[in-house]
Formats: structure tokens, sequence, C-alpha cells
């Protein structure tokens, strides 16, 4: 009992005394207005559910962002100091101003905040650190597979669908603009037709990729674009092909399948099957194998658009068509074909698969043993691709050195640098993240060294100002 006793007050000291040292840096690192930000923090907070409009708006149910049940339930004090440590500050929920007010829309040094377009296409570098702002309609039109989870959290906490133009973005999009148009001039730069995107975590790899799969469409480019890449390795049932020594993933083929549907039906409809080998058949998704069957013809004269009807309407093929379109498309010579794959880096480790190898142990499948994956994830070709890794999908660290990777194909791309923290900064200022009467060029700079750069930490940290 007397153990127990000197543990208990030792614990007891320890918290207070990471409190005081947790409530001393803040006091010391952010303007003195965030001593009173850290009282209201203080009380127990549950983020509040938001909503988004037609328009891309989204705003709090609950302005206060605190549901009476949480108010109401006592919280035990040992509990209480470690959420002192992951605490989140309430969103702004009043009114916006008007969506373009010149008075307003004033970024670092005076210089115009937005630019206003509607494509990617027409920004050059003086273009470099204003923001593009396109309604959430026009987001999801041009990118129905799906939106990164990091630019929705944008989206929601900013009350505006807008994204900065950084000079790494313009650099990616100039590399493949200059493989399909080359520029006049001599000495320009080699492009890479196969890129990895790199770096820290939350430096805007996502976001960069799908602001490149925007442009690319905008264009009339024939687009494959994979927002998670970790579900081709997660999830649905998996079989051992009876062709082949990989293992097929009907139930996620079919959603590929459907995927690239969504944005390019109209373009597929065009454009003819050049192979006319028969697809092979697996088992369907929990309706086993076809009996009688192995394999499937498609007729003389079938575009891709009817052999991807044909992978949705037979489970049994889904699997042989994904990997038929693959070569497929590397034949496709009209238009120019762009692969973008987020998450890539979850190609390169182990699935959630196992295969039982005695009746207490299963042997791990990795993901290279797929057939979908192994069919895409080669970069040892002459067409387009670019892959971008997520951190917040990690699944352990990979080596520089990638298999079936160029090794010239890594591009490592920075977190914000001071020009475009200031802008974020300006911009956030704007969608009242930050208070005007406490916005000063010296506590901003103050948020973008606490962070580092890191895009989503200065997001967090912006009401401190």
């Amino acid at each position: 009992m007397l153990l127990q006793s000197l543990l208990r007050s030792t614990a007891a000291a320890s918290t207070a005394a990471r409190t005081r040292n947790l409530s001393s840096l803040r006091s010391n690192l952010l303007a003195p207005t965030a001593v009173a930000a850290a009282a209201v923090l203080s009380r127990p907070y549950s983020k509040a559910k938001t909503k988004t409009t037609t328009k891309g708006k989204v705003r709090g149910k609950d302005p206060r962002g605190v549901s009476a049940d949480d108010a109401t339930r006592p919280e035990d004090a040992s509990s209480a100091a470690d959420d002192d440590l992951n605490v989140e500050f309430e969103l702004p929920t009043d009114p916006l101003p008007v969506t373009y007010d010149p008075a307003l829309d004033v970024g670092p040094g005076g210089r115009p905040l937005f630019s206003f377009t509607k494509s990617f296409s027409s920004l050059g570098r003086k273009d470099a650190c204003t923001y593009v702002d396109l309604s959430l309609d026009e987001w999801k039109a041009m990118l129905p597979e799906g939106l990164p989870p990091g630019m929705v959290k944008e989206f929601e906490e900013t009350r505006r669908c807008a994204v900065m133009v950084r000079q790494s973005f313009l650099d990616l999009r100039d590399n493949f603009r200059y493989i399909v148009d080359p520029p006049i001039r001599t000495g320009a730069k080699n492009s890479k037709r196969q890129i990895v995107l790199d770096g820290p975590v939350s430096c805007g790899k996502s976001i960069t990729l799908a602001m490149l799969v925007h442009w690319a469409r905008c264009e009339g480019w024939l687009v494959f674009y994979v927002p998670k890449g970790r579900e081709w390795t997660h999830g649905g049932f998996f079989y051992r092909a009876p062709y082949s020594d990989l293992w097929d993933t009907p139930v996620g083929a079919a959603e590929i399948l459907q995927d690239f549907l969504k944005f390019n039906e109209s373009r597929l409809q065009q454009l003819p099957c050049q192979i006319f080998d028969p697809i092979p058949l697996g088992e369907g998704a929990g309706v086993g194998i076809m009996k009688g069957v192995d394999s499937m013809a498609m007729p003389e004269g079938s575009t891709l658009y009817d052999l991807i009807q044909t992978g949705i309407a037979y489970t049994h093929a889904a699997v042989g068509v994904v990997v038929r379109l693959r070569k497929e498309l590397s034949l496709v010579k009209d238009i120019p074909v762009l692969f973008a794959i987020d998450q890539y880096n979850n190609w390169f480790t182990f699935s959630e698969y196992q295969e039982p190898v005695t009746v207490r142990s299963c042997r791990p499948i990795h993901a290279r043993e797929l057939s979908t994956v192994n069919a895409y994830r080669s970069m040892m070709h002459g067409d387009m691709m670019v892959g971008a890794f997520s951190h917040s999908t990690a699944v352990g660290k990979l080596r520089q050195e990638l298999p079936d990777v160029p090794l010239d194909a890594r591009v490592m791309l920075p977190r914000y640098n001071l020009d475009e923290a200031a802008t974020v900064c300006h911009y956030y200022l704007r969608q009242r993240l930050i208070r005007h009467e406490t916005f000063s060029e010296e506590k901003w700079k103050k948020i973008y060294y606490l962070s580092n750069g890191n895009g989503s930490e200065m997001r967090w940290l912006a009401p401190f100002i």
C-alpha cells in the first residue's frame, strides 16, 4: 500500500510538471493572446460535426463545438491532463465575407491573394504563392474517384475549396507538359516520364498529385487516377489465381474499373481494343470458379469501354480485365495517357492478406503477389506515370532504391518555405482563422518556425495567433 501511494503521488507530480512546462512553452512561443486561448482549450472538447454545401463552404452545427453530453460527463483527472497534449482549437463559425473583396484578398507585400482561373494550365511562375479558388462541385467533377483526405480537411477548416499554387507543382506540371509538347527553345532540361513524389509528412504530396490530375484532364488527357492505393492491398475477397502464381482480388478489381469509368466513359467509347487474346477467368467474388470455362474472348471491334463493362458484369473476369486494361492503355497513341497513383508506398510492402501454411500458421502475402498491383506497380516502361508516397498510411521505412522503379525517379517535395508560409497565413487571415487585430509578421513567423513548415500543423496553430 505504501508503494502504491508513492507511485500515485509521483505520477501526479510528473503530470502537473508536464502541464506547467507545456503552458510555459505556449506562452513563450506564441502570442500573449494564446494564453487566453489556452484557457478555452482547458475545457472538455469534442470536434463539431460539419456539413458541406454545394458551394464547398463548411459550417459547424454547434458554435461551441461541445455537445451537452460532453459538457456534463465527468472527466478523470489523469485523462484530462493527457488530453491537454492533444487539444484542438474551435473552428470559426462566424459568417465569412463576400467571395471576392479587393480590400481583403491581399497577400504578402500587398500582392493579389488569388489567381482568377478555372484551370491550372495558364499559370506561370508569376502565379506561384497564389491561391486558385474552385467550388467543391468542380473538384468532384474532375476527380470523381475521390479527393485526398488532407485536401478535404483543408477545405472543411478554411471553409473554402482553394489550393495554393506552389513552384513545386508548376515544375511537376511542366515536366509532363514538355513530354507531350516539347519546348522550342534549345537546352531545355530533360523531362522524366516516371516520377515518385516523396517528402516529409504533410508536405502536400497528395494535393500536388490531385492538382496534376485536374490539370491533365483539363488538357484532354486520359488519366488513370488511384487516390487510395492502399485499398488495392486491403479488403475484399482474395483467391489464388488458377492461371498464375499470383493472387486475385475480384471485389477490388471491380471497384477499380468502376472508378476509371467515372470520368473517362465518353473517351473510352472512342478507343478500340488492340489486344484480342482471351481474357483468363479466375474465381468470382464468393461464387467460385466457372465450370468448363477458363477464358473469355472479346469480339472484334470492341472498345475499351466494352472491355471494362465486361469486367464489371462478370466477376470472374474482373481481375483479368484490369490486367488487360494496363496493356491496352500502354498502346494508346491518339491522346496522352497518365498513370497517377497516390499511396504508392503501400505497393512495396505486405498486404493484409495471408496464406495458410499449416494449421497454426499463415504467411503474409506481399503486395507484388497481387495480380492488380503486379500489373500496375512497375515504372520500367515508357509510359508517363507518377506515384506519391503517403506517410499517413506508412507501413515501414522503404529503401532508397525501390524495385521496378528507375533510380532517378524519386523527387523530394519540400514543406512550405518562408514565402509560401506567408501566403498561407494571409489566406488564413482572409478566411478568419486568424484575427486581424492580432495578426503580425512576427507572430506568423513564430507559427512557421514552430511547425517547421508542416502544413497541417500550421493550420492547427493559426487560431492561436
